[in-house]
């Protein structure tokens, strides 16, 4: 807890002491990646759309869209990327089944939660002990 405290401590001074935001200076060196899947559903599960996107540093490198069935590069390295992945006819396969083993699988799952409780109005009774009993 010592370290967290002074670490406080030190970003409190600074702020006080009026230290630029370094909206101005040079990249910090902290670098971020991520990995972005989605599922986009079209009348139910007639037409399901996956798409998976790897961004680096608030930049699209590339993306995996099952309708194209492959890898696209958005960038000079992504391009790279997507033709040294496409070029692995195993893994493209385990990306392009991800529309069922993703989307339609998680479909499946939530749509009793979702779709089945449209227009309910009557009471609910919440399963709990004896003496906290309640309706909704």
């Amino acid at each position: 807890m010592g370290r967290v405290a002074a670490a406080g401590a030190v970003l409190v001074a600074l702020v006080v002491l009026g230290a630029p935001s370094g909206a101005d200076a040079e990249l910090s060196g902290v670098l971020q990646e991520m990995v972005k899947s989605e599922c986009h559903f079209i009348n139910g599960t007639d037409r399901v759309r996956f798409v998976k996107r790897f961004i680096y540093n608030r930049e699209q490198l590339l993306h995996f869209d099952s309708d194209v069935g492959h890898y696209v590069g958005d960038t000079p390295y992504g391009e790279k990327v997507a033709r040294y992945w496409n070029s692995d006819s195993e893994w493209l396969e385990y990306r392009r089944a991800a529309v069922d083993r993703h989307c339609r699988h998680n479909y499946e799952l939530s749509t009793p939660f979702l779709v089945g409780r449209r227009g309910e109005h009557e009471a609910e009774r919440v399963p709990s002990g004896p003496a906290l009993g309640m309706t909704l």
